[in-house]
């Protein structure tokens, strides 16, 4: 389910559109960029840390509407910073969280479906 570039979707539409993607998707990773050109160190690393447990995940640019979707994220998370993953409809963290489940053996029970 890939989405059109975004041309500066207002707050509404961004609002709607991640609540759909949390809600439709088992594991979501939200970041600046593409999977295929990352353009943070943070998303690639987030993206490097799923791809190793997951073959099968969303992934939502966030460049184009970057302040409506740090604002549709915090509603659900708290959290302002971007990248931030989801896993069945929960937040689970951006890619130090996910970096410290790695660490702990963690990650890939956490990426698990129910």
């Amino acid at each position: 389910m890939d989405f059109p570039p975004n041309q500066g979707l207002d707050q509404e539409e961004v609002d709607e559109q991640v609540d759909d993607t949390i809600a439709n998707n088992e594991v979501v990773l939200f970041m600046k960029g593409t999977e295929l050109m990352p353009q943070c160190g943070y998303s690639r690393k987030a993206l490097g840390l799923i791809s190793q447990h997951r073959d099968e995940y969303e992934t939502v640019d966030v460049l184009e509407s970057l302040d409506e979707y740090r604002a549709a994220l915090d509603r659900h998370s708290g959290w302002e910073t971007i990248p931030q993953t989801y896993v069945d409809g929960e937040f689970v963290g951006g890619s130090d969280i996910l970096e410290e489940l790695e660490e702990r053996g963690e990650l890939a029970e956490t990426l698990e479906t129910a």
